[in-house]
């Protein structure tokens, strides 16, 4: 719930179909949204997509001090952070188990397990802070239901979710906030239907449903949020 003023949003991944769906909405239901990638021209460019007043960010998440760093430009010219929507991604396979490689798990760690804990231990006391604090990561229904060919994506994967959980067992202790996860089979967007016309993407969640999914979490109680797992494929 609103602290009766425009809140401070913060999406990272903020360069793809995604990212750009959810900083528009956010955008349009009146918050100050900054949209971080870690490539300038990229993120640049999805922020003047995603509409007027998107403010783009360079970052690497993966890296503590960078965040660190993301942190203090943000407080320095708008305050407390009230929201972080975490929608960096990234997938990686393999035919089974014994060719899972490192290489694909350290990509994997670094992409789904490292950005989620250094932006949550970075933002945590500014989202506790806040009177409606929330922060959201986007998983897979393949946590649930591992393959032998995704081991490693759904391993990083549930690690993720795992420490997410943590983050709303501490925002459980007195505050206002709330730490969730969303659910998809996968994500989808005008331009994945353009390219592969024939293609129904049957349980794929669209971007646009995420980004309200994102929005609305502004408007529900962090009683009715922390903690829960949010399924949105259809």
């Amino acid at each position: 719930m609103s602290a009766g003023r425009p809140l401070n949003v913060v999406v990272t991944g903020g360069s793809g179909p995604s990212g750009i769906a959810t900083a528009r909405a956010l955008r349009e239901a009146g918050h100050t949204v900054f949209a971080v990638g870690s490539d300038g021209p990229r993120i640049e460019a999805a922020a003047a997509e995603a509409g007027g007043g998107v403010i783009p960010l360079v970052c690497d998440l993966a890296s503590l001090a960078e965040v660190r760093a993301l942190h203090a430009t943000i407080s320095a010219t708008a305050g407390r952070v009230d929201g972080v929507i975490h929608l960096v991604g990234g997938w990686r396979g393999a035919r089974g188990i014994t060719d899972q490689t490192d290489e694909d798990w350290d990509f994997l760690e670094r992409g789904a397990l490292t950005t989620v804990r250094n932006v949550t231990r970075v933002f945590y006391d500014d989202l506790a802070a806040s009177e409606a604090g929330r922060f959201a990561m986007v998983t897979s229904t393949a946590v649930a239901t591992p393959t032998a060919a995704g081991a490693s994506y759904a391993a990083a994967k549930a690690a993720a979710e795992a420490w997410t959980l943590a983050v709303a067992e501490g925002f459980s202790k007195g505050t206002h906030s709330a730490a969730v996860i969303f659910v998809a089979k996968g994500l989808v967007d005008a331009g994945m239907r353009a390219r592969s016309p024939e293609r129904s993407f049957p349980g794929f969640t669209d971007v646009s449903d995420l980004a309200a999914a994102a929005v609305g979490l502004f408007t529900t109680p962090a009683a009715e949020l922390n903690g829960r797992r949010l399924v949105l494929s259809r």
